[in-house]
C-alpha cells in the first residue's frame, strides 16, 4: 500500500506551481506504469479496487440521472392522467414524455440534482470521506505551464475545429436537442444554463478525473487515454449513428481534453475548456431564439452541446 499523503504536504510557493502528485487512492501522475514483475500485490489489488470504484461511479452517475428523471416525471405523468392502468400506458407516457412542454423541461431540469450528488458522490470517494484534501488530489489547481489563458485559447480553438469538422464531414441528421429546445423558450435556457454551470465540472470529475487517473495507475498515460476515448464511443456512437459528423467533433473534443489532463496533470484546464466550449454554444442558443438567422450558425453545434449536457443519457433513451 501507498503511504505517502499528499494531505500532510504543505503546498509552498516552490511546489504550488509543480503537477499535483495525486492522492494515491486516484492515481500518481506516472507516465510509466509498473511492468507486472514490479507489482506489490497489495498495490495491485488496491489500484484494481480503485478501478472498480470509478466504474461504479460512473454507473451510479448514470443510475442517478435516471431515478431523478423518473422521480419528476412520473407524478406530473399521474397529474395529467397518464396512469399505469390507462390502456396502452407505455406508449402514451413515451409520447407524453417528449410532445409536452412541461414533461420535457422537468426532464432537463432532472438533471440538476443528479449533478449535485454525482459531485457528493465523486467528492466522498476521493477525500475517502473527507480525511483527503479534495482539490489537490484531483489536480483542480493551476501550475505554472498551463495558464487560464492558454486553457481560454484551447476551449475556443477547439469550438471552432469542432463546429468546421461536423459541418465538412455532414451533421444535418435531426437530433433529439433540437427537439428538446424548440419545446419552450424555458427549456433552452435550462439547457444553456445546465451547459455552463454544472456539465463541464461533473463530467470532468468523473471522466478525466476518477475514471482516467484510476485507469492510468495501472496501464499509463497512452493506456488510459484510449480507454476513457474506447468508453466514448462504446456509450455514444449508437446513439449518435449515423449523424457522423457529430461523433467524430464530440470524438476530437474528447481526445483534446484527456490528453490536455494527461499533459498537465491537472484537472482544472479541463474544466476551462470545457467550459467555454459550452459557454459559446449556450450564448449562440440563447440568440438563436431571438435572432433566428443565427440558427444556420450553430446547428453544428447543437448536438455536441446535447452530449456534454446530458451525457451519457438522453431524455429519450432515459424512458
Amino acid at each position: 500500500m501507498l503511504t505517502n499523503d499528499p494531505s500532510s504536504i504543505p503546498l509552498t510557493s516552490q511546489n504550488r506551481d509543480r503537477p499535483t502528485q495525486l492522492d494515491p487512492t486516484f492515481g500518481r501522475d506516472s507516465t510509466n506504469p509498473k511492468s507486472p514483475s514490479k507489482w506489490d500485490w497489495h498495490e495491485l489489488l488496491d489500484s484494481l479496487l480503485q478501478l472498480g470504484i470509478a466504474l461504479l461511479l460512473l454507473c451510479a452517475s448514470i443510475v442517478v440521472q435516471l431515478i431523478f428523471s423518473v422521480v419528476l416525471l412520473v407524478p406530473y405523468a399521474l397529474h395529467r392522467g397518464i396512469t399505469p392502468s390507462s390502456p396502452d400506458f407505455g406508449l402514451k407516457f413515451v409520447e407524453f414524455a417528449t410532445t409536452d412542454k412541461t414533461a420535457i423541461l422537468l426532464q432537463v431540469w432532472s438533471l440538476l440534482p443528479s449533478h449535485i450528488l454525482t459531485v457528493v458522490l465523486v467528492w466522498l470517494v476521493i477525500t475517502r470521506f473527507g480525511r483527503r484534501p479534495f482539490l489537490d488530489s484531483l489536480g483542480l489547481r493551476w501550475s505554472s505551464g498551463f495558464e487560464i489563458w492558454v486553457s481560454l485559447g484551447l476551449g475556443i480553438l477547439m469550438f471552432g475545429v469542432a463546429s468546421v469538422t461536423a459541418w465538412l464531414i455532414g451533421a444535418d441528421k435531426p437530433t433529439q436537442l433540437e427537439q428538446i429546445v424548440n419545446s419552450s423558450l424555458a427549456a433552452r435556457y435550462a439547457v444553456a444554463f445546465l451547459a455552463v454551470f454544472t456539465a463541464p465540472f461533473v463530467e470532468e470529475l468523473v471522466y478525466r478525473g476518477v475514471l482516467y487517473s484510476a485507469l492510468q495507475r495501472i496501464v499509463g498515460v497512452t493506456g488510459a487515454v484510449a480507454i476513457v476515448l474506447g468508453l466514448f464511443t462504446l456509450i455514444h456512437v449508437p446513439q449518435y449513428w449515423p449523424n457522423v459528423g457529430i461523433v467524430v467533433a464530440v470524438g476530437l473534443l474528447s481526445v483534446a481534453l484527456t490528453l490536455v489532463r494527461a499533459y498537465s496533470g491537472r484537472l482544472l484546464p479541463c474544466v476551462i475548456i470545457h467550459l467555454v466550449f459550452n459557454g459559446i454554444q449556450s450564448v449562440l442558443l440563447i440568440a438563436e431564439a431571438y435572432v433566428p438567422q443565427l440558427r444556420s450558425t450553430s446547428e453544428q453545434g447543437l448536438s455536441i452541446l446535447f452530449w456534454l449536457v446530458f451525457h451519457p443519457f438522453s431524455v429519450s433513451q432515459i424512458l
